[in-house]
C-alpha cells in the first residue's frame, strides 16, 4: 500500500480531481510537435502566437469536461485563466529531446523551477521522461538521478508530483515497428516498477499501455500484424498495473479517439485499477488542420462539437477507472485528511 500523501500533495490531488476521486484530465502541454503540425497544416509556419492561441481554445472549451488541464509555462499561462475552475499541472520539462546526444536525455525548463511553477497557480508538476529499462545503465542512472531531483524538490514544496514516462526502442526499429511491440509490455512493466520506488518520491505515474493496439489480434485497432492475442494484452495490462502500488494513468500518445477509447475498454476487461487519464491528442489532434486552414473561430467551432463528443467519450470510458485514493487504503478523500 501506497504512504499517505502530506496535506499539500493531498489538496493537489484533490484539485485534479473529479467528484468520484478520478484524474479526468485534458492534456495541452505539447510545443514543438504542435508547432510543427500547425505549420505542416497549414503549408507555411505557426508563431508563438498560434500556440497560445490554440491552447486557449482548448482549455476554454475542454475543461468544462475535465477535472483538469496539462499545460506548459511556456505558451500556455495565458490558457490557465480560462479553465473552468479545472485543476491545473503544469510540465516543468523542456519539449522533445536533444536527437545528437545518445539516450534521449532528459531537460528541465531554464526560467522554471518548481517554486513557481507553484506560484504561477500549478496544483500539481508533470514530467516528462523517455525511459527504457533495456537502455544502458549509465544512461538510465543520470536519469534516476534526475527523477530523485525533482521528487525532492516536490517534497519540498509539498506539491503532487506527476512523472510520465515513454518508452522507446534502444535499438531504434522504431516504436511502432512489430519488434518494438513485442518489447513494449517490458519497457512499460519496467518503467512503472522502477519509478514506483519510494526513492523518487512520484505520487501519481503517468503510463503508456502496455501494448501497441495496432498489433493486438482481435481488436478494432488491429492491422493485421500480431504481437498478441486480445488474451496476452489482458494479461501484460495486470502485469504492468501490478509493478506498483502508487496511483496510475493513462496518457493517450497520440492515437485517435476510437482506439484510445477501445485502449481504456481493455484496460476495464483486464481489471486494472487505474486511476484515470491524462489525455491530449485524442480529443484535439484532428482539430489542428481546422485551426490551421480555417483559423482560431472554426476551430472553436470544431471544439465544441467534434472536440466535446471525443472528450465525453473518454469520460464515460473512465466509469471502469477506480478512485486515486484507494491507493492509500481509503475509502473516500476525508479518510486521508
Amino acid at each position: 500500500m501506497a504512504t499517505k500523501p502530506t496535506a499539500g500533495k493531498l489538496a493537489g490531488l484533490q484539485a485534479v480531481s473529479d467528484a468520484r476521486g478520478v484524474i479526468a484530465a485534458a492534456a495541452m502541454d505539447q510545443r514543438g510537435s504542435l508547432q510543427k503540425s500547425i505549420a505542416t497544416s497549414r503549408g507555411g509556419t505557426a508563431s508563438d502566437k498560434d500556440l497560445e492561441t490554440f491552447k486557449v481554445l482548448v482549455t476554454k472549451v475542454l475543461t468544462r469536461y475535465a477535472s483538469a488541464i496539462l499545460l506548459d509555462p511556456e505558451y500556455g499561462l495565458a490558457a490557465t485563466r480560462v479553465r473552468n475552475s479545472a485543476g491545473l499541472l503544469l510540465a516543468y520539462e523542456k519539449t522533445g529531446y536533444d536527437a545528437a546526444t545518445p539516450g534521449r536525455l532528459p531537460d528541465l525548463l531554464d526560467h522554471w523551477s518548481v517554486r513557481r511553477l507553484k506560484e504561477a497557480g500549478a496544483d500539481c508538476i508533470k514530467v516528462l521522461l523517455y525511459y527504457s529499462p533495456l537502455e544502458e545503465s549509465s544512461v538510465n542512472d543520470v536519469k534516476h538521478a534526475f527523477i530523485e531531483r525533482i521528487g525532492d524538490e516536490c517534497i519540498a514544496h509539498d506539491i503532487p508530483f506527476f512523472l510520465e514516462t515513454v518508452g522507446y526502442d534502444v535499438e531504434s526499429a522504431g516504436e511502432k515497428s512489430l519488434a518494438y511491440a513485442k518489447k513494449k509490455p517490458t519497457v512499460v512493466s519496467g518503467s512503472m516498477a522502477e519509478f514506483g520506488k519510494t526513492r523518487y518520491a512520484v505520487d501519481v505515474l503517468k503510463v503508456e499501455v502496455p501494448v501497441e493496439m495496432s498489433f493486438v489480434e482481435g481488436t478494432a485497432s488491429y492491422k493485421g500484424e500480431k504481437a498478441y492475442t486480445r488474451a496476452e494484452a489482458v494479461q501484460f495490462f495486470q502485469d504492468a498495473a501490478g509493478m506498483t502500488d502508487k496511483p496510475f494513468i493513462y496518457l493517450s500518445a497520440g492515437v485517435s479517439n476510437p482506439v484510445f477509447i477501445e485502449t481504456l475498454q481493455l484496460a476495464a476487461e483486464s481489471g486494472t485499477r487505474f486511476n484515470g487519464v491524462l489525455c491530449g491528442r485524442a480529443t484535439w489532434k484532428d482539430g489542428i488542420d481546422v485551426y490551421a486552414k480555417q483559423g482560431e473561430h472554426a476551430f472553436e467551432d470544431w471544439l465544441n462539437t467534434q472536440g466535446v463528443e471525443n472528450i465525453q467519450n473518454v469520460n464515460k470510458a473512465l466509469q471502469a477507472a477506480t478512485p486515486w485514493y484507494t491507493k492509500f487504503g481509503a475509502t473516500s478523500y476525508d479518510q486521508l485528511r
